[in-house]
């Protein structure tokens, strides 16, 4: 196997694990969110910057995994 296509696939393997934990995280995340909204609409404003604060965090490990990935096909 020519290390460019094994590079490719780790490269894959590394966005794709890495987006997984993410992805889940922010559903969880916002379902809960909304159902906290449900049972206390009176604490909005709270629940809202708490999950976007959040969120930034989830999506700041995606990133991670998405730097690693490039640098794993273009290093």
């Amino acid at each position: 196997m020519p290390v460019e296509s094994v590079k490719l696939l780790a490269a894959a393997f590394a966005i794709a694990i890495g987006a997984i934990g993410p992805a889940l995280a922010i559903g969880m995340l916002t379902a809960k969110a909304m159902e906290s909204l449900g049972r206390n609409p009176e604490s909005e404003s709270a629940i809202r910057t708490n999950m976007i604060l959040g969120i930034a965090f989830a999506e700041a490990i995606a990133i991670y995994a998405l730097v690693i990935a490039i640098a794993i096909k273009f290093i």
